[in-house]
C-alpha cells in the first residue's frame, strides 16, 4: 500500500492568540511558598489550604509514571501555575472583556448557550470568566457554578466529595492538581430532577509555559439525569503547557449521568487529566470521548459500580498525528452484582503518530451475574504510524459474561479503489472512510459537538495526499 503523506494542519480557530496579559501570574515552580500564595490569591478557608499542603507533600513523596509515555520534557520548574486573566466572574457575555469574549465568539460557545445548553460555564486560564444558567433550573434547586464559589457557598458539600473519588495519594499528577486547582464546574442536580439540556463548561487555556488545573465536581442525586459538555482548546506554543484537571463524579441510585468531551488542546500540551465516576445501585453514567490535539495524553476515565445493577457505557475516539502520543483507554471496576459495562474504543493515526489504548476491566468476587464487553479498533492510515492495544482484565468470578475484541488495520486499497470508481477522489475517499471510522463516536454527540468534532476531523485530513 502506497504511503498516505498528509500534510500538518491549519488549526484555525482554535490557534487563535490573544496578546499574553494577565492580572496576575505566580512565578514559575513548584514550592510550598507557591501554593499557599494560590492558597492566598483565592482566600481559601483553611480545611482547603490543608488540603493543598497535604498535596505537595504527597506530590514530593510519589514518583513519575514510567510505564506510558515519556514526560522527562516536563520541567515543574517552568510551569507557571496560576493565570488570573483580567476579568472577573460575569453573567453576562457584554461584560466579559472584548479579547476574551471575541475567542469564546470564534468557538461558537455563546451561540452554543443560546440555542442548546441549559447553562455554560467558560474558563481562561486559571479563572472561570463566564458562568450562567437558565432560571427554570434555578427554581428546580439545581446548582451549577464555578468552584471558587462553591467552596465558600456550598462548604459542606464540598468538603464531603472534594478528592474523595479521586484520592490524592492516587497518581503524582493528582497529588500537583489538589496543590494547585483552580477554576472548574460544581453541579449539584437534586433527587429526581432530570434536566432536558444539556449543560456545558469550556476551558481554555492561552497563556504559554503555564497549566490548566480544573476541577469539576458532579453529584447527580437520586433519579435525577444530567448531560455534561466538557471542551477544552488552546493555541500553539513552542514551549510546554500542562493539562492536570480533575473530574469526580457521583451518580446515586436509579441516576443517570452523561459525560461528553471534546479535548483538542495544541501541540506543545500535555494532557494528563484524571475523570472518576462512583455509581450506585441501578445509576448509570456514559462517556463520550474525542481526543485531538496535545503531543502527549494519558487520561483513562473510571467507573466505579458500587450499587446492584449499576452500568457504565464509554465510547471514544482518539487521533494522533505526527510528534503526539495519545495514550488513551478506561477503567471499570464492578464491586456489586448484576453490574455492567461496555467500552467502545476507537483510534487513527497518521504520519507517525502513535496511539495506544490502555484499559482495565475488574469483576470482583461479589460481582456475580455481571456483563463486560470490550472492542477496541485501530485505523492507521500510512505505514509508519503506530497503534497499541493493552489490555488488563482482571475477573475474579465465573459467574459473569465477558468479551474483549480488538482489530487493528489500515484503509483498505480495495475499497479506496471501488469510491474511487463512484467518481470520488483518492483524498476525498480516504475522509469519507475516516468518517465513517468514527460515525459511532460523533452519533452519540449533541448536533452542535458532533459538527465540532467532524470539524476537527477535517482539520486533520487536510492537506496534499500522495
Amino acid at each position: 500500500m502506497a504511503k498516505t503523506q498528509l500534510e500538518e494542519i491549519n488549526r484555525n480557530i482554535y490557534d487563535i492568540k490573544n496578546k499574553d496579559e494577565y492580572d496576575y501570574k505566580i512565578k514559575k515552580g513548584l514550592t510550598r511558598e507557591i501554593v499557599e500564595e494560590i492558597s492566598n490569591q483565592k482566600n481559601d478557608p483553611d480545611w482547603m489550604r490543608e488540603i493543598r499542603l497535604k498535596a505537595l507533600e504527597t506530590y514530593n513523596k510519589l514518583e513519575m509514571p514510567t510505564w506510558g509515555p515519556d514526560l522527562s520534557e516536563l520541567n515543574m520548574d517552568e510551569i507557571a501555575t496560576y493565570v488570573r486573566p483580567k476579568s472577573k466572574l460575569n453573567s453576562s457575555w457584554d461584560d466579559v472583556p472584548d479579547d476574551i469574549k471575541n475567542t469564546f465568539d470564534k468557538l461558537g460557545i455563546p451561540e452554543a448557550e443560546k440555542t442548546s445548553l441549559a447553562g455554560v460555564g467558560a474558563q481562561y486560564d486559571s479563572e472561570v470568566v463566564y458562568h450562567s444558567m437558565k432560571d427554570e433550573l434555578l427554581k428546580q434547586g439545581v446548582i451549577y457554578t464555578d468552584m471558587e464559589t462553591a467552596v465558600k457557598d456550598y462548604p459542606d458539600l464540598v468538603k464531603e466529595h472534594f478528592m474523595k473519588c479521586v484520592p490524592i495519594s492516587d497518581h503524582k499528577f493528582v497529588a500537583l492538581h489538589a496543590a494547585v486547582w483552580s477554576g472548574g464546574s460544581f453541579v449539584y442536580v437534586p433527587k429526581g430532577v432530570k434536566l432536558e439540556m444539556p449543560l456545558q463548561s469550556y476551558f481554555r487555556l492561552n497563556s504559554p509555559e503555564s497549566g490548566q488545573f480544573e476541577h469539576t465536581l458532579i453529584i447527580v442525586d437520586e433519579g435525577a439525569s444530567l448531560h455534561f459538555i466538557e471542551g477544552c482548546s488552546a493555541p500553539k506554543y513552542n514551549k510546554v503547557n500542562l493539562h492536570a484537571g480533575c473530574v469526580e463524579l457521583y451518580v446515586r441510585d436509579n441516576a443517570y449521568l452523561r459525560y461528553s468531551t471534546i479535548e483538542n488542546w495544541s501541540k506543545n500540551m500535555l494532557n494528563l487529566n484524571t475523570k472518576k465516576a462512583i455509581c450506585g445501585k441501578n445509576a448509570e453514567v456514559d462517556w463520550v470521548s474525542g481526543s485531538f490535539g496535545s503531543k502527549i495524553s494519558m487520561l483513562y476515565p473510571m467507573s466505579i459500580l458500587n450499587g446492584e445493577g449499576a452500568k457504565t457505557e464509554f465510547t471514544g475516539i482518539s487521533f494522533a498525528g505526527g510528534g503526539q502520543n495519545l495514550d488513551n483507554g478506561f477503567k471499570a471496576i464492578h464491586n456489586a452484582p448484576n453490574t455492567s459495562s461496555v467500552v467502545n474504543a476507537k483510534s487513527i493515526s497518521k504520519n507517525g503518530g502513535k496511539c495506544t489504548y490502555r484499559s482495565l476491566i475488574r469483576i470482583n468476587e461479589n460481582a456475580t451475574g455481571s456483563k463486560s464487553s470490550v472492542s477496541c479498533e485501530s485505523l492507521m492510515l500510512d505505514d509508519f504510524s503506530i497503534s497499541d492495544t493493552v489490555p488488563t482484565n482482571d475477573i475474579r468470578t465465573d459467574e459473569v459474561e465477558f468479551s474483549h475484541e480488538a482489530k487493528i488495520g489500515k484503509i483498505s486499497d480495495k475499497t479506496i479503489f471501488y469510491l474511487m470508481s463512484r467518481g470520488l477522489s483518492e483524498e476525498d475517499a480516504k475522509a469519507m472512510i475516516v468518517r465513517g471510522f468514527a460515525y459511532p463516536i460523533s452519533k452519540e454527540l449533541p448536533v452542535e459537538y458532533a459538527v465540532e468534532m467532524n470539524n476537527l476531523i477535517n482539520l486533520e485530513l487536510e492537506g496534499a495526499i500522495g
